[in-house]
């Protein structure tokens, strides 16, 4: 490495701008904080030797020096939160339902919500470009700070008070007394009763207050790195699970995310609607008017909670425990181990069976025999009574005509529809038909039989998110921490005042991060009976 030796004989790594020990300027690294033909000194990072400014010639510099960048930094942020906001105009694809996404946002939302899918943006906050997104903040953020924490921390640590001419008169507040008359005890008293931490070598003093300001900005970056580690962890299914369970009245289910441990049953659903004739909502009587339809008032499921205690044998059909019974409702989840079920959306009068008879084409008065669907599990064959057997050919859950041919768009029985094979008593050759909810068409115009609806039955369906999070207290203590490093940056300044002894007087510095008329109040109240001359603001005077 390099090594700069200054005149005070401080030895200096390369990079420095100025002496760690004098402040002398380094005159050929003056370009590297912007000093070159300027009057005063930039004073970022006390002129201390940083990687970034340094070393530009292998790829880890390169790559480096394009992470420690600021603007680097804040234009990731800026995608970032920007790529955010936009995946929040519309639902993410876990919450659709278990709709098909390739064709629900084009339904639901026109070519905006085409667009919206092939770009990705339906599952944004999985997707590897927001991850890696995310990543190169936190390695922005990392290398950032070390790039200039510890320099600054050394050039801190061993500033001295003796300081070279160059850097007394090149500092923004500066002043010069022509006097023999200096009382250097009053003026360092004064310094101490303003809780300054005053230095002296060889007459010379420096006088130092609120230090720790200057790593708020760090303390923000170690709050953001816990922030996003939390937010990292999300991703890890022990740390946070957020899933999405449908389940139909009278059902057990698995509950996603909770690796085949946890069952639910719903034993019921019930919604209430605001009704203006109801005494108790005649409060809201004028808005529920206002409504073209019912407003939900509550929305309740009751449920059994299981546990698999066969959990790990392939194949063996799930033993259950059950461990808790009760409610979810709006806000209100219904918790069991470290999750929690909260009521989420619904589904009003799904169809659960649907019922049949064959009859002749003609007469809708005959009967030859009735078959019932059960629409969550239909059989592939249906044997009747009377010889008849029915062969389920296709079935539609929520069927849809794309193209002039029937389609489901998603697996569950909204709107079924079926392609049933009817094969008649002794015959091998089937009659086949198309049956739906306002469908019942025949495939040949020979049918001597059809099929007809007779019933069916309907059950309502809650959607229950399904919550895990380990996380928040990470992602709380990140916060937190930023926000000390905000009001340690923001609050307190660091404030420095020189005064270097002259042969016909002495000369007088000052330096803060921020807010210089206070830093000139400090030195004219620290001055005071002290015959030093108040320092003037050079950057005011010269503007």
């Amino acid at each position: 490495m390099k090594e700069i030796t200054c005149e005070c004989g401080h030895v200096n790594p390369e990079g420095t701008v100025l002496c760690e020990a004098c402040g002398k300027p380094v005159e050929q690294n003056q370009h590297i904080d912007g000093n070159e033909d300027k009057k005063l000194l930039n004073m970022r990072y006390d002129g201390s030797a940083r990687r970034s400014q340094t070393y530009n010639r292998t790829i880890v510099d390169k790559i480096w020096n394009f992470f420690s960048s600021v603007k680097v930094g804040v234009t990731l942020i800026f995608i970032t939160v920007v790529a955010s906001a936009i995946g929040t105009i519309f639902p993410q694809s876990v919450f659709i339902g278990g709709a098909d996404p390739a064709t629900h946002y084009k339904d639901q939302y026109g070519i905006a919500g085409q667009i919206y899918y092939q770009l990705g943006f339906h599952d944004l906050f999985s997707s590897w470009w927001y991850m890696l997104l995310i990543a190169m903040i936190g390695i922005s953020i990392v290398i950032a700070s070390i790039d200039r924490f510890f320099p600054l921390y050394k050039t801190l640590k061993r500033q001295k008070p003796k300081r070279h001419e160059l850097f007394m008169k090149k500092q923004r507040v500066f002043g010069e007394t022509t006097s023999d008359s200096i009382d250097y005890e009053t003026f360092k008293t004064n310094l101490k009763k303003r809780r300054f931490k005053v230095y002296e070598q060889d007459g010379h003093i420096l006088a130092e207050k609120n230090r720790f300001a200057r790593w708020g900005p760090y303390v923000n970056h170690i709050g953001l790195i816990i922030f996003l580690l939390g937010a990292i962890l999300r991703f890890i299914p022990a740390f946070y699970v957020d899933e999405h369970v449908w389940v139909r009245e009278g059902e057990t289910t698995l509950i996603h995310g909770t690796e085949g441990e946890y069952y639910i049953k719903n034993e019921s659903f019930t919604l209430e609607t605001y009704d203006k004739d109801n005494p108790e909502d005649a409060k809201f009587k004028e808005a529920i008017e206002n409504q073209d339809g019912a407003i939900p008032k509550t929305f309740r499921t009751d449920a059994v909670i299981y546990e698999r205690t066969n959990q790990g044998v392939a194949g063996a059909d799930p033993e259950l425990d059950t461990i808790k019974e009760g409610s979810a409702t709006l806000n209100n989840p219904l918790k069991f181990d470290d999750f929690a079920l909260y009521q989420a959306s619904y589904q009003l009068d799904e169809f659960s069976e649907m019922s049949f008879k064959i009859h002749d084409q003609d007469d809708e008065d005959t009967n030859y025999g009735e078959f019932t669907v059960d629409l969550t599990d239909p059989q592939s064959t249906y044997e009747l009574d009377g010889g008849f057997r029915i062969e389920v050919v296709n079935y539609f859950p929520e069927y849809e005509m794309q193209d002039g041919q029937p389609a489901s768009v998603s697996k569950y029985p909204k709107n079924p529809a079926f392609v049933f094979n009817l094969y008649p008593p002794g015959e091998e050759t089937p009659e086949t038909s198309f049956l739906g909810i306002g469908a019942n068409i025949g495939a040949g115009e020979d049918n001597q039989y059809k099929l007809g609806l007779t019933g069916f039955d309907t059950r309502d369906v809650t959607g229950l998110t399904v919550k895990k999070d380990h996380t928040l207290g990470i992602i709380s203590l990140g916060g937190a921490i930023f926000m000390i490093g905000v009001i340690q940056g923001m609050y307190w300044n660091h404030r420095r005042i020189w005064l270097q002894p002259r042969s016909d007087g002495a000369w007088i510095a000052g330096h803060t991060n921020k807010n210089w008329y206070a830093l000139r109040m400090e030195i004219e109240k620290s001055i005071e009976g002290t015959h030093i001359e108040a320092p003037q603001d050079q950057y005011e005077m010269k503007s």
